[in-house]
């Protein structure tokens, strides 16, 4: 079964109800953009492939695709052998990104991934030197606007900074952060 949609909530509400074996969208759907359509469909525990298709393929746009969940990234570029190939591939279990893009992708996750060996202090190393700044900050508690207001910058780079933490040490969230600052001994209870 088939279906077709103009836009994002379509293509969302055509998936709950056809449970297409792969959904095919693209990246800037009006009303509701492919990622969103992706984390929709994951969250609701959809067992629906994503493939996305752009225009662009920015490392954000990227990144945006992976983390909602897509099994597939293409531009929309692509040949029909390429779109072919990459349909059979997820159909068969597999995930499609395509290679010049997935050269690029790479590389981030290598910057991002710890090096061998998971103790606290080990994982803390995947950091810059500013990045472990913020990270004692938001273990002594401090809010981005006064790590922002501390360090001199933009509550917007503090949000950034506090993301890369989270994102290089494989984290959830500031507790996580903040448990693995004192496991580490990049602080001690009781240092201000």
């Amino acid at each position: 079964m088939a279906g077709e949609a103009s836009n994002g909530t379509e293509a969302l509400d055509l998936a709950r109800r056809l449970l297409p074996d792969l959904l095919i969208a693209d990246m800037s759907l009006p009303r509701l953009d492919g990622p969103a359509v992706t984390r929709a469909i994951i969250e609701g525990h959809l067992a629906v492939p994503v493939l996305l298709l752009t225009a662009h393929d920015s490392d954000d746009e990227v990144m945006a695709a992976i983390a909602a969940g897509a099994t597939g990234y293409l531009r929309t570029d692509a040949t029909p052998e390429e779109l072919i190939a990459a349909v059979r591939a997820i159909a068969a279990g597999g995930a499609v990104i395509a290679p010049p893009v997935l050269a690029r992708v790479l590389t981030r996750v290598a910057e991002a991934v710890p090096p061998p060996g998971n103790s606290a202090a080990t994982r803390l190393s995947a950091l810059t030197g500013r990045e472990r700044e913020v990270l004692v900050h938001v273990a002594r508690g401090c809010t981005n606007a006064e790590i922002a207001d501390m360090l001199g910058v933009g509550e917007t780079t503090v949000k950034t900074h506090v993301g890369h933490v989270l994102t290089k040490l494989r984290l959830r969230d500031r507790t996580q952060a903040v448990i693995l600052a004192y496991e580490s001994g990049l602080i001690t209870p009781g240092s201000s």
